[in-house]
């Protein structure tokens, strides 16, 4: 069974509510085990990344049947995602040296061969290797991969394929259906040992087998150590950029993304735009083609949202990034209005579309409360975690 993805809100539902009762001391012993239909995982992260549904809403519904302790495993996994996001806010070049790197890798293997054959047998899943090769071909075929197989990927193109890891990176954002440049980008510079300095992630043959009850065990096929590669450190971290405040009191257009498509929290703000703009900036992620099933995730997503929400967001349009100044004129706004768009691609894409008309970009109070948090490594914001819960309407932390 392939586990597959209706870009619906409704489906995101279903999801969640099917999963719920696994949600406590049955995702904290079997997260681990990558089986086929992945029947231990949510699979509510291609919904997450593009806010069909809300990680607020993700926990509410948690912790109104479990609690904290009972479903804590769960819980942080919804809070690495807030985690990473916050901490590359704070440290933006991280993500630019990224693209960098990305294209100076690209252009090594436009003039070596030997790289260029290697990295193309790595991406369509003929390393020999069956493992990682069923791992390519599952996620380019489908657009997800199990987190566990993530990692034992990653691992195994850096430390026994030896390619380099911003073209893992890049396979991976151009694939996931939950592609986010910051949880991406930041978990393979883990895996790496650029994220904490010398700490390496290495895939070893015992945990494959165990984890995948004996499907695959890549018996001496994989490397027995992983050392650190060479790398940009960590910058110093900078203050938490600031967000806008909403002014609902000028004529308004809303802007769509892929990182946000629940905008009932701006409209029951008071924010009634004139008229909506779809903003595709997919193709931001990479320099490569980007595969089919992203734009047509998007395409559906959006296509969702804007009939749930038709009678309040005006004429709906499909804009360029480039042409939305010309078309809030059209409008006659005094301002643009969108949530707010984190750093990676979309922030990119939104922040070249400059001009007279500004871009206002309200932020979410779940992001709000969390991110300043992200200052160091997961285990230490991860206190904080019983206090943000406690923060959400509704929740008290147990």
């Amino acid at each position: 069974m392939t586990l597959t993805f209706e870009p619906t809100r409704t489906a995101a539902l279903n999801r969640l509510s099917n999963f719920l009762p696994h949600t406590g001391r049955d995702y904290a012993s079997l997260r681990n085990y990558d089986l086929p239909g992945h029947p231990h995982v949510s699979g509510l992260s291609p919904f997450i990344k593009h806010r069909l549904i809300t990680e607020e809403e993700v926990l509410q519904a948690t912790l109104g049947r479990f609690s904290l302790s009972t479903a804590e495993k769960f819980i942080q996994e919804v809070y690495w995602r807030t985690y990473w996001k916050g901490w590359l806010e704070m440290r933006p070049s991280v993500w630019t040296m990224y693209q960098s790197g990305v294209q100076a890798q690209l252009n090594r293997v436009q003039t070596e061969s030997g790289l260029r054959q290697e990295w193309e047998a790595a991406c369509k899943g003929e390393t020999g290797i069956e493992c990682f090769d069923h791992w390519a071909n599952e996620l380019t075929s489908t657009g997800y991969l199990h987190n566990h197989a993530r990692m034992w990927f990653a691992s195994i193109w850096i430390f026994t394929l030896r390619l380099p890891w911003e073209l893992g990176a890049d396979f991976f954002i151009r694939h996931l259906l939950d592609g986010d440049p910051a949880s991406n980008t930041l978990g393979w510079r883990w895996v790496a040992g650029l994220q904490t300095a010398g700490k390496t992630y290495l895939a070893r043959t015992s945990n494959i087998a165990k984890f995948t009850k004996e499907r695959f065990r890549p018996q001496y096929q994989l490397a027995g150590e992983a050392q650190p590669v060479e790398g940009f450190p960590n910058p110093e971290r900078a203050p938490l950029p600031l967000a806008d405040s909403l002014d609902t009191s000028v004529p308004t257009v809303l802007v769509l993304t892929d990182d946000d498509l629940s905008p009932g929290f701006m409209l029951d703000r008071g924010l009634s735009p004139v008229a909506t703009a779809v903003v595709p900036t997919y193709k931001g992620r990479s320099p490569l083609e980007i595969a089919d099933h992203i734009p047509a995730f998007f395409k559906s997503a959006t296509d969702d949202v804007t009939d749930r929400y038709c009678a309040r967001l005006g004429t709906v349009d499909t804009i360029a990034p480039e042409d939305l100044q010309s078309w809030a004129a059209s409008h006659g706004a005094d301002h643009m209005v969108t949530a707010y768009t984190p750093v990676g691609w979309t922030n990119d894409a939104l922040s070249r579309a400059t001009g007279d008309i500004p871009l206002r970009r309200i932020r979410r109070s779940y992001d709000e409360s969390a991110w300043p948090y992200a200052t160091a490594g997961f285990f230490k914001f991860k206190e904080k975690i019983p206090r943000l819960v406690g923060e959400i309407k509704g929740l008290k932390a147990a």
